[in-house]
C-alpha cells in the first residue's frame, strides 16, 4: 500500500445500497456525488446503481464526472450494476476492496448498512497499522455516524485501541464540508 498524495484526484465513496433508506441521506449522496464532478475528482465506488451508491454515481456522471465503479460479479444482479460509468467487475468483495483502495487518494464515509461498515473498519484497521495515511471524511448527517463513533471510544477507554485514533478521520455535518475536509487532512499528511 501507499502513501497518500498531497492532493485529492480520486476519492472513494463507502455507503449503502438500500433504496428504502431515509431521502435526506440519498438525496445528500447524489450532492456529492455533483459536486465530486464540479471539482474534476474522481468518484470510486462499488458500482452499485441503487441507494446512495446509485445516486452518488448518477450525481458525478450526469454533471460530466469521471467514476469508476467496482462490481464483485456475484452481486450485479442484487446491487443493480449501473451500466452508464467505467465499471470493472472483479471475482470477489476482497478484490473489490483492495482496486478501490488502489485507485483512490481519499475515502468518503455516507450513511451505510453492515457492509459499509465492514468497508470502513477494514480501512480503519488498516490506517491503525500505518499501511496508509489517506484522508478519511465521514458525512455524519443527521448523527447518522454517532454510535460508531461511541464504539470506537469505548475501546480507547478500554484500552484497547490507541488514544487520539478518533483523529484517523474526521466528520462533517453538511455535504458541503466534505471536499474541504479532505483538502485539508490531505494537506497535513
Amino acid at each position: 500500500m501507499v502513501a497518500a498524495s498531497r492532493r485529492v484526484d480520486s476519492v472513494c465513496v463507502y455507503c449503502g445500497s438500500s433504496n428504502t433508506t431515509d431521502p435526506d441521506y440519498i438525496a445528500a449522496a447524489g450532492a456529492f456525488g455533483r459536486q465530486l464532478a464540479a471539482a474534476g475528482v474522481r468518484l470510486v465506488y462499488g458500482g452499485g446503481g441503487v441507494g446512495l451508491m446509485g445516486a452518488t454515481a448518477r450525481g458525478c456522471h450526469d454533471e460530466g464526472g469521471r467514476v469508476l465503479g467496482v462490481m464483485p460479479e456475484f452481486l450485479r444482479s442484487r446491487e443493480i450494476l449501473y451500466d452508464d460509468v467505467e465499471t470493472v467487475v472483479v471475482r470477489s468483495m476482497h478484490e473489490r476492496k483492495m482496486l478501490m483502495f488502489e485507485q483512490s487518494d481519499a475515502f468518503v464515509v455516507l450513511p451505510g448498512g453492515i457492509g459499509t461498515l465492514e468497508e470502513i473498519v477494514e480501512l480503519l484497521s488498516w490506517r491503525r497499522l500505518d499501511l496508509h495515511r489517506k484522508p478519511i471524511v465521514f458525512l455524519n448527517q443527521k448523527g447518522f455516524w454517532d454510535p460508531f463513533f461511541a464504539l470506537v471510544e469505548h475501546t480507547v477507554e478500554q484500552k484497547l485501541t490507541p488514544a487520539g485514533f478518533s483523529g484517523a478521520w474526521t466528520a462533517v455535518d453538511r455535504v458541503e464540508d466534505i471536499l474541504p475536509a479532505l483538502t485539508r487532512m490531505a494537506e497535513a499528511a
